[in-house]
């Protein structure tokens, strides 16, 4: 079994604020520093770290060969990354003194994705293999509609909501892994149990997680619901707990099918990387977890 994120690559630029810098007002930050990073690429790491075999697809400007280095170093196979983007995709962050974060994108290179490139790439997976989607690419309902036509099991974070997840075709989605805000977006309701039923009431195939922040998370499918709370940990910065909880969460369940299981560990993992700074530098190995 073989895991194909096709997902971004961004430069995280992370400036350290007192607070969150509000309209017309100038802030200066306590500290800047640099991190390997984007949604695409963190999970990646979180699936390497926690034992799956893990390819990554995507593009990069020539600025951002580091971070592919980043993911060859974690284990990840990096041939179908390509470095002929226009520049990087990059994060500017602002975390403040509570561990909390506030994240402008700039898509760049991750937004020039051809659907050549997609075919070249899909053609090496197959039934049994996972596909691993965010939403800080372009060409994501293509890459849904040729894996799906392949039988590969497709995991959706619909992260950043914006207007094409509305139009994606959710039944062709095995896995939904999404926090309360994008739920209510993608549903229109607001409650946790509302958000639920409307996913699997309208897309009965889904087996959904969704995290709660400090209240833990909830999955759900078309037979059974499971709950599961956080491990206290002392919150230095929150950037890459949810892609470290879905790396281990679909690491987990790929190995054994077992959801209990998976979001117990997946939610170990998580509390481990807020307790440290930086995005992908902060996902633990298995053994850090168990």
């Amino acid at each position: 079994m073989k895991f194909l994120n096709f997902g971004s690559l961004n430069i995280d630029k992370v400036y350290t604020v007192p607070h969150f810098v509000t309209a017309g007002e100038t802030l200066s930050s306590v500290n800047y520093a640099e991190y390997a990073g984007g949604k695409g690429l963190n999970q990646s790491i979180a699936l390497a770290k926690s034992g799956a075999r893990v390819y990554h697809a995507g593009k990069i400007g020539k600025d951002g060969l580091f971070l592919k280095k980043e993911l060859d170093q974690a284990g990840v196979k990096v041939d179908g990354i390509l470095e002929d983007g226009s520049v990087t995709g990059h994060a500017i962050i602002q975390v403040n003194e509570s561990g909390e974060n506030c994240i402008l994108l700039f898509g760049g290179a991750n937004r020039e994705i051809e659907m050549e490139q997609v075919d070249r790439v899909l053609a090496d997976f197959q039934v049994g293999d996972f596909l691993v989607l965010q939403n800080e690419i372009n060409c994501v309902e293509y890459i849904i509609d040729d894996a799906h036509e392949k039988g590969i099991t497709i995991a959706l974070n619909p992260s950043p909501i914006n207007a094409s997840i509305r139009k994606l075709d959710l039944t062709k989605i095995d896995y939904l892994i999404l926090n309360e805000l994008e739920g209510r977006e993608i549903t229109g309701r607001n409650e946790q149990g509302e958000i639920l039923d409307h996913l699997l009431t309208t897309y009965n195939n889904l087996k959904v997680v969704l995290t709660l922040g400090t209240k833990g998370s909830i999955y759900r499918d078309a037979v059974q619901e499971f709950k599961q709370g956080i491990f206290e940990a002392d919150v230095v910065d929150t950037t890459a707990a949810g892609d470290t909880f879905m790396g281990y969460f679909l690491c987990m369940v790929a190995k054994n099918g077992n959801i209990v299981e998976a979001l117990e560990v997946a939610s170990k993992a998580a509390s481990v990387t807020v307790s440290r700074s930086g995005a992908a530098k902060s996902i633990p190995f298995f053994d850090e977890v168990s």
